[in-house]
């Protein structure tokens, strides 16, 4: 009985661990694609304002 007892809750405990050990991989995958999607914003504005800035140099440089 003991033996059978020590076997479910060795058994429930590594779902237990399974599940949360799921729970924080997905949690971590999320906040890597968030910091990839932010710096991939962050990139295409200073690109923008990069090309903004030229045109303006170039327009200035025309006047």
């Amino acid at each position: 009985m003991v033996k059978m007892a020590t076997y479910f809750g060795m058994t429930l405990g590594a779902f237990v661990f399974w599940q949360s050990m799921e729970k924080v991989h997905v949690w971590i995958a999320l906040h890597q694609d968030e910091k990839k999607e932010r710096l991939e914003r962050e990139a295409e504005i200073k690109r923008v304002r990069e090309e903004l800035l030229a045109q303006a140099r170039q327009k200035d440089s025309l006047a």
